[in-house]
C-alpha cells in the first residue's frame, strides 16, 4: 500500500461500517490501484463521476457495479435484501434523486433495503400527508430537500422516530447551493432531527446504520 493510498481495513471491525472511498478528486490511478488493493474484500465507491469510470483500465472498472444516478459503485456482491424496509427515504422533488440513489445504494451495500416517497415537497402539502401513515411505519426516516428546506420542520413534526435531514443544493439565487435548506435544518422548531451536510446521501445513510444499530461495535 503506497502513501497516498492507505485504506481502513478495520474500520468496519471497529465500527460496523466499512470504509467506503471518496472518489471526487482522486486521480484514474489511484482508483485503480484502490480497486487492486486487497481485491477479496467489498469496497463501496461514492461520487466517482462517469468520466473517472469511464476512464478506467478495463480490468479495473469490470470489477466495479457502477451507477450512474448516484454516482457509486460497488466492488463484490451485494447482500441480498430481504425482510421489510426499516428506513424510509422522502424527497422533496425529483430533482433530488441523485442523492436518494445514494441513500440507497449505501444502504444496499450494507443489507439494508428503503422505501421511497418521492416528490413530497410542501409546494403541495397533500402529496406529503397522503404518505405520512406509510413514511411513519418506518423507523428510520431521512428527508431530503433544497430550496427552503421547509419539508424537513413539516415531516419532524408528524413522524415520532429519528429523522435524518439531508439539505440538498437544488435552488434559485439565495437558496445558495444549499445553504438555506442547511440552516433550515439547524434552525428547526421540530425538536430532534439529525442534519448531515448539504447533498450528504452517504453521511445520511450511515447516519441511519448507526442509529438502526447495525454500526454498533461488539463489546
Amino acid at each position: 500500500m503506497s502513501d497516498d493510498i492507505r485504506l481502513d481495513l478495520e474500520r468496519e471491525a471497529r465500527i460496523g461500517i466499512a470504509e467506503a472511498v471518496f472518489a471526487a478528486g482522486k486521480s484514474v490511478d489511484q482508483l485503480a490501484r484502490l480497486i487492486a488493493e486487497d481485491p477479496a474484500r467489498r469496497r463501496l465507491f461514492t461520487r466517482l463521476a462517469a468520466e473517472q469510470y469511464a476512464a478506467l483500465p478495463p480490468d479495473a472498472a469490470a470489477r466495479l457495479r457502477y451507477d450512474p444516478l448516484s454516482r457509486t459503485a460497488v466492488m463484490g456482491a451485494i447482500p441480498e435484501l430481504t425482510g421489510p424496509a426499516r428506513v424510509a427515504i422522502v424527497a422533496a422533488g425529483t430533482s433530488d434523486l441523485p442523492i436518494v440513489a445514494e441513500i440507497e445504494q449505501t444502504l444496499a451495500f450494507n443489507g439494508h433495503p428503503a422505501t421511497r416517497f418521492l416528490d413530497c415537497g410542501v409546494a403541495g402539502l397533500w402529496r406529503l400527508l397522503e404518505q405520512q401513515a406509510a413514511i411513519g411505519r418506518h423507523p428510520v426516516v431521512i428527508a431530503v430537500a433544497g430550496m427552503e428546506g421547509a419539508l424537513f420542520s413539516v415531516l419532524g413534526g408528524l413522524i415520532g422516530g429519528p429523522l435524518i435531514a439531508v439539505p440538498s443544493s437544488i435552488g434559485y439565487g439565495v437558496a445558495d447551493g444549499g445553504r438555506t435548506a442547511l440552516f433550515a435544518a439547524l434552525t428547526s422548531c421540530s425538536p430532534g432531527i439529525t442534519v448531515v451536510n448539504i447533498d450528504n446521501g452517504y453521511g445520511a445513510a450511515c447516519a441511519a446504520l448507526r442509529v438502526l444499530g447495525v454500526a454498533r461495535p461488539e463489546g
